[in-house]
């Protein structure tokens, strides 16, 4: 066999300018760029060194052939050409894999096999033995690449992938390959960093791949030094010696760097889950005396050991994987924004992230951003100095001017009424001690404007909750057309749902003022940034808006009317608690004593609770969820009822014709549209209303009151209903006013026998 070797290195895309530096100064002679790759000349030493030590790379193939071809005839004789008994014995075992097409194969498998079939005739003996297939641990792995009607067959030297080191055998839900992360770490300027001491730091650290990456770097440890199994192991063209020989002299720069005084590297995760799966791979990378992790939420983790301490935060924040995420994820990068700002002074930072509109909102700016792919995911790596200069957020101000600030912000703040207040012996009112008031981010022209607006609103319907005993309201729907989203409070919780733009508007903008508008709302409310939940709402059919979007399982609790109710902001797109209807749940409840109470398609019972805290005789709720109704059974026993309240698991009209009881008071709010697998049938509000509405009638005692609701926009009450029963529509009796900007959010009727 020849010296030296054509050598193909694979790896990420966005990758290739740093591997060709790292690949020409482990060896790699009259090197070239290609997509995903990168070519070049080498001795087999400088082969076993780029397995050895390449850090970005994730395979060394070893280029046996290059032929033209025109058919598979042509492949199948190119392949049958190679001496096989040189690389592999007749029974050894084999893989195969094949890339590109064209030359009549357009089916890699068909292709794969074709190689296969060559090796395997090539290598058969007259007793029958010939290599089998695995998979996994092959013997031997082939590549073959298709390229222009041009053959390149090549032996896998690195067998499994290189960027699996074998330290990461637990991972978190969406982790960066260990050869993305060494390059970010290289993008980022670690290893000079590393070189003059600096220290290393990840405030979202999952299962610490960088810092385990970060740590090899500064120790001078190759990345695959503790790989067992190679792809040239069992090949018949590996030179044990020599490879023994880098091996060693790998393991001794390991061991001289593993004795010097180690780094700070440190890690934080909020997610308690994934805190000794972190521990277990920094052990299995034999890093534990270099690397700490910590739980810690990212707006509290305190990087630097000592005031003169500088170094590197580096941290991989989420993307958003559904549509509206990146909204919700606004205040995280906030938050490490913030603590830059706040406790990294002077240090370098590295934050990649594949949603780059949500990093220029962390208040900072970056110096250089760099184009990388996470498979298939565009990403940028946003490199920032951490110094006053680079701040976008107003922090230029002296500290005396941000602590008069603070003071005046808490002095504003204090009660107003005279009883509240505490005065001197003088008489003088008693200036209260300054809050800590976390510093805000400095709000665009449109979100400041968007803040005022908040403010007005929440002046105005404060009072007038206050007054009425709620603390769950519509603060803004949708007031200004461009910052289009319904908001919420829920006591000391904000619920936002952004409401889609329509096609007409440029995304870009629009997610621009919805950005501006998550920056507004928590200075607008007062309201810590953590208590902000953000949704999109867009036009929904079938079940959708009752599906799970979450799965935190976290209730809070609020009251109107003296009832308490839980809600859950989380884990679907509705709360269990239908803000525009509470005039409706005050009149049940005002109208409820002594009456029997049904309640259709109850979703989780509110009303039902408010008659029976209005002294139902009884209440009996329906509907198809068993989530729902279990819901609907702890806002009974939350507030002390339980006996007399049924709760009925069932499709409201199969119910409705089964049932032979009467009610005094009944009310309905259904569905626009429904189509459980559990029903019989579809259900259709605008189709189905008369037959509903009849069933219902039907258990109305004499006397009795039903009201029905809905929220259809283009609803039409059926003109026959009124020749049967007496009609009358009280839409505009029940809308608080919370919801008077929105007088279409629902349409009510009272119905009584005649």
């Amino acid at each position: 066999m020849s010296d030296r070797f054509e050598l193909f290195l694979t790896c990420p895309k966005g990758l290739e300018g740093l591997l060709i530096e790292e690949a020409v100064g482990l060896g790699l002679e009259e090197a070239r760029e290609h997509t995903s790759a990168v070519r070049g000349m080498a001795d087999m030493e400088t082969a076993y060194r780029l397995c050895l030590w390449s850090r970005l790379a994730n395979r060394v193939l070893l280029v046996l052939k290059r032929f033209p071809m025109k058919d598979a005839e042509d492949l199948y004789h190119g392949v049958l050409d190679i001496e096989w008994a040189d690389h592999m014995v007749p029974d050894g075992t084999l893989a195969v894999e094949f890339s590109g097409h064209g030359s009549g194969i357009d089916n890699t498998h068909f292709g794969a096999l074709k190689v296969k079939d060559a090796i395997v005739d090539k290598l058969r003996t007259p007793t029958g033995e010939r290599p089998s297939i695995d998979k996994i641990n092959p013997d031997l792995r082939i590549h073959l690449r298709l390229d222009r009607g041009e053959a390149i067959l090549s032996l896998d030297l690195s067998g499994h992938s290189l960027h699996q080191r074998g330290y990461r055998l637990q991972q978190g839900a969406a982790p960066l390959k260990e050869n993305l992360a060494a390059a970010i770490l290289i993008r980022a300027g670690w290893p000079r960093i590393a070189a003059e001491g600096g220290a290393l730091t990840d405030p979202m650290c999952g299962v610490g791949t960088f810092l385990v990456e970060g740590a090899m770097i500064a120790a001078d440890m190759a990345p695959n030094l503790n790989r067992e199994l190679w792809g040239f192991t069992t090949w018949l063209g590996h030179v044990p010696a020599l490879w023994k020989k880098l091996h060693a002299e790998a393991s001794e720069r390991a061991a001289i760097g593993m004795n010097k005084p180690p780094l700070w590297v440190r890690g934080y995760e909020a997610d308690p889950r994934l805190i000794q799966p972190a521990r277990n791979n920094i052990e299995r990378a034999g890093l534990s005396h270099w690397i700490k992790v910590y739980q810690g939420e990212v707006g509290t983790f305190e990087p630097r050991p000592d005031q003169n301490q500088k170094g590197l935060v580096i941290c991989n924040p989420p993307y958003g994987e559904r549509l509206g995420d990146e909204a919700s994820l606004l205040y995280l990068y906030q938050n490490l924004g913030e603590r830059l700002r706040q406790a990294c002074m002077g240090w370098e930072a590295a934050v990649f992230t594949g949603a780059p509109d949500l990093g220029k909102r962390m208040g900072i700016r970056s110096h250089k951003q760099y184009s990388f792919w996470n498979g298939a995911l565009p990403c940028k790596l946003l490199l920032i100095k951490v110094n006053p200069d680079q701040f976008v957020t107003g922090e230029r101000r002296t500290p005396e001017q941000r602590q008069a600030e603070r003071e005046q912000a808490a002095y504003d703040q204090a009660p107003t009424e005279p009883q509240e207040r505490q005065y001197n012996k003088n008489g003088n009112p008693i200036k209260p001690a300054p809050a800590p008031v976390v510093e805000q981010a400095r709000l665009s022209e449109g979100g400041q404007m968007f803040a005022n607006r908040l403010q007005k609103n929440l002046k105005l319907l404060g009072k007038w909750a206050k007054r009425e005993g709620v603390d769950c309201y519509r603060v803004y729907d949708a007031d200004m057309p461009e910052y289009s989203m319904a908001i919420d409070l829920y006591h000391d919780w904000v619920h936002v749902q952004e409401y889609a733009a329509p096609k007409s508007i440029d995304p870009e903008k629009a997610s621009a003022r919805m950005f501006d508008a998550l920056a507004a709302i928590p200075q607008a409310l007062n309201v810590d940034k953590s208590r902000v939940v953000v949704k999109r709402r867009e036009r929904q059919s079938g079940t959708k808006q009752y599906e799970r979007q979450s799965a935190q399982g976290k209730f809070t609790e609020v009251s109107e009317g003296g009832v308490k109710l839980l809600v859950n902001l989380t884990d679907y797109l509705d709360t269990g608690l239908f803000l525009d209807h509470r005039p409706m749940r005050m009149r049940i409840q005002k109208e409820a004593a002594g009456k029997r109470f049904l309640n259709l398609y109850c979703y989780t019972a509110t009303a039902s609770v408010h008659a029976a805290k209005g002294g139902a005789r009884s209440t009996t709720s329906v509907d198809l969820s068993k989530t729902y109704l279990d819901w609907a059974r702890r806002n009974f026993s939350l507030n002390g009822f339980s006996d007399k309240n049924r709760l009925e698991q069932g499709d409201v009209m199969a119910w409705l014709e089964a049932s032979r009881d009467e009610f005094d008071l009944i009310f309905i709010d259904p569905p626009t549209f429904s189509n459980s697998k559990r029903m019989e049938g579809i259900f259709d509000v605008q189709r189905d209303h008369v037959q509903l509405l009849d069933l219902a009638m039907a258990r109305l005692a004499p006397g009795g009151v039903l009201y029905f609701s809905n929220n259809f926009r283009k609803f039409v009450l059926e003109d026959n209903l009124s020749e049967r029963y007496a009609v009358e529509e009280i839409s505009d009796k029940t809308l608080d006013p919370d919801f008077a900007r929105n007088a279409k959010i629902h349409r009510a009727w009272k119905i009584t026998a005649r």
